[in-house]
């Protein structure tokens, strides 16, 4: 049962590994997509509205499908004074604690209200309100349901890897 539950937790991680990995890369479209809004508007005294929307969409992508990237890497901001100096038994009980009580729960609520928020943009196709605008705000939208899904996956894992550890035979090589 170790075996399968470690896979399932390996496999979680990989996904949100690889789309760590690949919004990452647009941090680096964001720095060059901005220059090329610099160099227009001050060498050309031109810009457009789409490419400057184009700069918070990423940005909206990096910081939401960045941050179960972000909790599998323990890259979230705790208070570490004493989590730093507990044993893996003890970290195991904080991790298994705060995200049955306080991620899982906060992600469900996230992702219940959010659902009418993005159906509603998708219902009418919503596009940017400013005229020369991206159109399909309803896709940037979704992502906001992208993002819980991926924090709650990422959450099961998180209590899957601290069970093992809490479990009597968790430093044993039997099933």
């Amino acid at each position: 049962m170790n075996a399968i539950l470690r896979r399932l937790a390996d496999r979680i991680d990989s996904l949100n590994e690889a789309i760590g990995h690949a919004v990452g890369w647009l941090t680096l479209a964001m720095v060059l997509v901005t220059f090329v809004i610099v160099i227009l508007r001050y060498l050309f005294n031109a810009g457009w509205i789409a490419l400057q929307e184009t700069v918070t969409w990423m940005h909206a992508m990096v910081f939401s499908l960045g941050a179960a990237f972000a909790l599998r890497r323990d890259g979230h901001v705790r208070v570490d004074i004493s989590y730093a100096r507990m044993s893996p038994r003890g970290k195991a009980w904080v991790n298994l604690l705060g995200t049955l009580f306080l991620l899982l729960p906060a992600c469900a609520f996230i992702l219940w209200v959010s659902w009418g928020y993005v159906a509603a943009s998708w219902s009418v196709r919503e596009a940017s309100a400013e005229a020369g605008g991206l159109p399909g705000i309803f896709l940037l939208k979704t992502v906001i349901l992208v993002m819980m899904v991926l924090l709650l996956l990422q959450g099961v894992a998180l209590v899957i890897r601290s069970v093992l550890v809490l479990r009597p035979d968790a430093h044993e090589g039997t099933e």
